[in-house]
């Protein structure tokens, strides 16, 4: 969060309340003053200028800045264009239809620049108990103390926190949420969710629940973009079946783990669950898991799957106990972490690059 407040010169006192409603949704204060000549200091200062119509219907004395949007109620005229441009407006925002761009604007302000290094990953199994929910919960404790953000995709997938053992965590799971779309400030979002405890750290997450709805599309990318912007490893364990929330995800994925047990059987599934990316596809990534009843090789299953193997992992020994009983904590040097972190460093890789050629 920053201490500099973007300056509101609003007269309509119906245009100012909105912008107060907007500003308070994600948690912008602001400064006000009641025309240009009471801006004094705070014109220069602020990192956001707000005014209306009435502001820029004289002359403006003020010297010209960056970062001032005239904010009208519907579509604004010809002469009213005019007068931005001669005031130095760098933007026109029409309400209610610029509603998303102004809060957007403020929740810049409030929230402070991005943090480089925000990535997402996405998760899925390439067969029906693969063992995905699991790999995306290694990723979360394998990114570090308080580095990544767990989001459960897969409102069948009983819960992200059964798998983390943490299913008596306070905090809101997607159904009392609420969220449906828009601008989310992660401060505000991290108050709000559980956190699970480990050896490793600690990580929040925002899981199913064993009632109620899961996440909405619009929530889902609300809840991802929140975790980039704040330079956060985004794991999202995804459904094999990907519906219109989930595809959210896949949009925004800078990888996808597509996890396939060493069957022959599992690689035949996985090449269908590829095959779903559409697009995207050539973001995905092999992790094959042991055991290999067959003797599959993973350059094998790289061979049928049809995309690249990024690692593979050998059994991990007592898992299903450890899940059963709520006592899902890899050791540091476990196959699961070491996977994990092979997963992590790629993922890193990428986003690297992407950010230099920005």
């Amino acid at each position: 969060m920053t201490d500099a407040r973007p300056l509101v010169i609003v007269s309509d006192e119906a245009l100012l309340d909105e912008i107060l409603r907007l500003a308070a949704a994600v948690g912008c204060a602001v400064e006000r003053a009641p025309d240009l000549a009471a801006a004094g200091s705070a014109w220069a200062r602020a990192p956001l200028v707000l005014v209306d119509e009435d502001v820029i219907e004289g002359e403006v004395a003020l010297p010209r800045r960056a970062r001032v949007l005239l904010v009208t109620k519907g579509a604004p005229e010809t002469a009213t264009w005019e007068r931005a441009f001669a005031a130095g407006v760098q933007e026109v925002v029409s309400l209610p239809d610029g509603e998303g761009k102004l809060v957007s604007a403020l929740a810049d302000v409030a929230e402070g620049p991005s943090v480089p290094g925000g990535s997402v990953v996405g998760v899925i199994g390439g067969r029906g108990g693969a063992g995905a929910s699991v790999f995306a919960a290694a990723l979360g404790l394998a990114a570090g103390d308080d580095a990544a953000l767990l989001v459960d995709c897969d409102p069948l997938g009983g819960g992200l926190d059964l798998v983390l053992g943490a299913e008596s965590a306070a905090g809101a799971r997607w159904p009392q949420l609420g969220l449906d779309g828009g601008r989310v400030p992660m401060a505000t979002l991290r108050s709000a969710l559980p956190e699970h405890r480990h050896r490793l750290g600690r990580v929040p997450f925002v899981s199913c629940d064993r009632f109620g709805d899961g996440p909405s599309p619009e929530g889902l990318a609300s809840v991802v973009d929140a975790g980039r912007r704040a330079g956060k490893v985004v794991v999202c364990d995804l459904p094999r079946h990907l519906g219109r929330s989930s595809l959210a995800v896949v949009e925004r994925a800078d990888l996808i783990a597509v996890v396939v047990p060493a069957e022959v059987r599992a690689c035949a599934a996985a090449r269908r669950v590829v095959e779903g990316l559409g697009d995207r596809a050539d973001r995905a990534h092999l992790v094959v898991r042991g055991p290999a009843p067959g003797k599959l090789m993973p350059e094998d299953a790289e061979k049928n799957v049809g995309i690249p193997l990024l690692t593979s992992m050998a059994p991990e020994r007592y898992l299903d106990r450890y899940l059963e009983t709520g006592e899902f904590v890899p050791r540091p040097r476990s196959p699961l972490i070491i996977a994990a972190r092979i997963v992590l460093a790629t993922l890193r890789e990428q986003t690297a690059l992407c950010e230099a050629a920005a």
